[in-house]
């Protein structure tokens, strides 16, 4: 049976012998039935966007793993991918634009992903050290309308979904901007700096609504 919940946790950076806290999402085993639903404090009408997480997993590459999915009840408008061969990509309603960078692994990354229509430019950033810049879908849009999730990737609208692409592991401090930040606006993200909040995804502030087996828990930063 699925459990369901909803879960709003706001203002969770609590100073406590100079650590900081922050909610994350904790995927224990493989399953068809265990995800969140991330709620957005705009619409997903975009041209331009950062996406940011912090994410650690021992998945290796025996096969693909979702870490981000958008998708509207027509098509995918959003995916970020671990790639069956270790590379990471995302995929824009077609196909994706895929990178050369280390493996995931069980130590935290934090990644970045980053894209503009008008130059069709898109980045990755690990640990901010970004990549270099490949042109994809120069003049595109990402519809709004769809929904949010992690730990799944949909075939349908919130359905069908393949427990050998789901994630294991834990994910954190997921937050999105519309538009592209600069390389030195990532890395002090990277390092724990306060940035201007996420106007599409601002995690401290993210409602969450949990599907099946999610642990939320907070830990230090």
């Amino acid at each position: 049976m699925r459990l369901s919940a909803v879960v709003l946790l706001i203002s969770t950076s609590l100073v406590l012998a100079g650590s900081v806290g922050i909610k994350t999402m904790v995927f224990p085993t493989e399953t068809s039935t265990s995800y969140v639903e991330l709620v957005p404090l705009k619409p997903l009408d975009l041209r331009a966007f950062t996406l940011c997480m912090r994410v650690a997993t021992e998945l290796k590459g025996q096969r693909e793993v979702i870490l981000f999915a958008y998708r509207t009840r027509d098509q995918d408008e959003l995916n970020v991918w671990r790639e069956l061969d270790g590379r990471l990509s995302f995929y824009l309603s077609g196909e994706g634009v895929l990178f050369e960078v280390p493996q995931l692994e069980a130590l935290e990354t934090h990644l970045c992903v980053t894209w503009d229509s008008s130059s069709g430019t898109a980045a990755l950033f690990m640990n901010g050290r970004k990549s270099l810049t490949k042109i994809y879908k120069k003049g595109h849009a990402i519809r709004s309308g769809g929904k949010v999730i992690i730990g799944q990737d949909p075939d349908s609208y919130l359905g069908g979904f393949d427990p050998k692409q789901s994630f294991i592991g834990e994910i954190s401090d997921v937050n999105m901007w519309d538009s592209v930040l600069s390389a030195s606006t990532i890395q002090d993200m990277y390092t724990g700096k306060r940035v201007p909040r996420g106007n599409v995804f601002d995690w401290e502030n993210t409602e969450l609504k949990i599907n099946g087996k999610v642990e939320v828990i907070t830990r230090e930063l």
